[in-house]
């Protein structure tokens, strides 16, 4: 078996049936549970964006929103929802925004547990937090070495993701992109993809903040706007557009009837590769913020999921369906059997990813399409690319953080930079095909463990979310204290708490920092 087929079974087996389900019914038990906070909770969600400050050791509820959508919002975005039209038709549109809808409720449970549980950098006084830290603290106190275990499972996992799985499949549609725009070797995009990315990672979560603030609100925005341009030039196709998504969303259209289960699969496999609810990526996110109580980053993290699929995933799928331009397949590979060719007259030798994309705005925009779809794709790449970095320097921070040898814990953050770089450079010279593969093993591994782990943590989340609403409801700004809602393990939050006995202490500043004030 050569290493593309082994790629191939290894894909099959993680995304299999089990864990789309796990996915659409772990956001429907979330959304029940919390009353569908979803909707509920709406002006709280807008309200973070403008709320919030930085401090010195963290980012703004604003600047924490951006970090969470950099990881969201790249390849899946336009890559990955052409393949999900290419191979589940139409209508696995539909299960996408499915999958938002109720990944909203997941993305609040694991966001806020990732501040719960989130703690200092000892070397750069910066937050840090995610998934092997809750799955660590959340039960130190009753089953220390099974909750570390799998701390340590998760952070190694994500780390493998982040640093190896994850990179090459962003590089290789950047790649792709400016290739189809203007011709450019993949090889040379690799080498400026690689220099760029140096200067960032070398520089800390507060230089992503401050980077992906400006980048991703921009490009995401212009690529909306772009988007609503195309659509509404197509007026005339709304009902036709509809009527595509839904109708073979349920096989309820003869020619999609045979690949139903495929809506549903490629639907719920891309939504959650691009909003990356319950992967465990937005709590890493989550956890830099400054804020003064827990919810309202998860409040925050919820809303990433919106932006993320309804937003800019739909003006994806709008501009691929209004104009035609895509072709559904009979297969899971490309090329094979052609079952529905879009009204555009796409070629079928055009391969799903940003090709069908720059087509569409090509058919509206003559010979500017690719273009603008190149340059877009390039900054929606490179901040995800450093998302990913971020989080796996988190993760390595978590195994590294109680060694006494700092100088070795540096030297491995090094190393971790350097493979980084070169899993972009393989990413972007490599087949699409092997690209997507890895990235879809990365993704699935990272929620296995993370849905599973969540579904057993809930109760601190839960119960963050009752004492936010008690204090919301009294007429106050909810401040955070885990003892009075019976949290164990959240130490960072204890202190926090302490600190408060000084005035304006719960508005700014670290734990620490309040107490030596006081």
């Amino acid at each position: 078996m050569s290493f593309a087929d082994r790629i191939v079974a290894a894909n099959e087996l993680i995304w299999s049936i089990p864990l789309i389900a796990l996915c659409l019914l772990a956001g429907l038990y979330f959304s029940l549970r919390t009353g569908f906070l979803q909707v509920r909770h709406l002006p709280d969600m807008l309200s973070q964006l403008k709320k919030g400050k930085e401090s010195e050791d963290g980012t703004s509820s604003f600047q924490s929103l951006m970090m969470s959508l950099a990881g969201r919002v790249g390849m899946g975005n336009i890559g990955g929802v052409a393949t999900a039209i290419a191979f589940g038709g139409p209508g696995a549109v539909f299960w996408m925004w499915t999958s938002a809808f109720l990944g909203a409720a997941t993305s609040f449970v694991e966001s806020t547990l990732g501040q719960i549980y989130k703690e200092k950098d000892p070397d750069t006084g910066e937050y840090r937090g995610g998934p092997a830290y809750y799955f660590e603290k959340a039960y130190q106190h009753k089953a220390r070495g099974l909750s570390l275990a799998y701390g340590i499972l998760f952070a190694v996992v994500t780390i493998l993701a982040m640093s190896f799985f994850l990179p090459g499949v962003q590089a290789n549609g950047m790649a792709s992109a400016i290739n189809n725009a203007w011709g450019v070797p993949t090889w040379v995009t690799a080498i400026g993809l690689v220099i760029l990315l140096a200067f960032i990672v070398i520089g800390g979560v507060k230089r992503i903040a401050h980077f992906t603030v400006v980048v991703v609100p921009t490009m995401a925005l212009l690529y909306v706007i772009i988007a609503l341009v195309v659509f509404f030039l197509n007026f005339t196709d709304i009902p036709r557009v509809f009527s595509l998504i839904f109708g073979s969303a349920f096989g309820a259209q003869p020619v999609f009837g045979a690949i139903l289960g495929l809506a549903v699969k490629w639907g719920v496999q891309r939504g959650i590769y691009s909003n990356e609810a319950g992967q465990g990526t937005g709590p890493h996110a989550a956890a830099a913020a400054e804020v003064s109580h827990p919810a309202k980053q998860g409040f925050a993290q919820s809303f990433a999921v919106y932006v993320d699929t309804l937003f800019v995933c739909s003006a994806t799928a709008f501009i691929i369906i209004s104009t035609g331009m895509f072709n559904t397949f009979s297969g899971e590979t490309w090329p094979s059997d052609v079952i529905h060719e879009g009204h555009g007259g796409l070629s079928t030798d055009v391969e799903p990813g940003p090709g069908f994309v720059q087509q569409g705005l090509d058919s509206v925009f003559p010979g500017a399409g690719p273009t603008f779809i190149a340059i877009a794709l390039s900054f929606f790449v490179f901040t995800t690319i450093v998302a990913y970095y971020y989080m796996a320097e988190t993760n390595l921070n978590y195994l590294t953080r109680k060694m006494k040898n700092r100088l070795a814990a540096r030297g491995m953050q090094r190393v971790l930079q350097a493979l980084v770089l070169v899993s972009v450079a393989y990413g972007a010279v490599t087949t699409a095909g092997s690209a997507w593969g890895l990235g879809d093993i990365g993704v699935g591994s990272m929620a296995w463990l993370n849905i599973v782990g969540i579904l057993f943590l809930q109760g601190p989340a839960m119960k963050a979310l009752k004492d936010y609403r008690e204090q919301k409801r009294q007429g106050l700004d909810p401040q955070f204290d885990p003892r009075k809602v019976g949290i164990e393990g959240a130490t960072f939050w204890e202190l926090r708490a302490d600190g408060k006995l000084q005035e304006g202490a719960a508005d700014g500043g670290t734990p620490e920092k309040q107490l030596d004030r006081g």
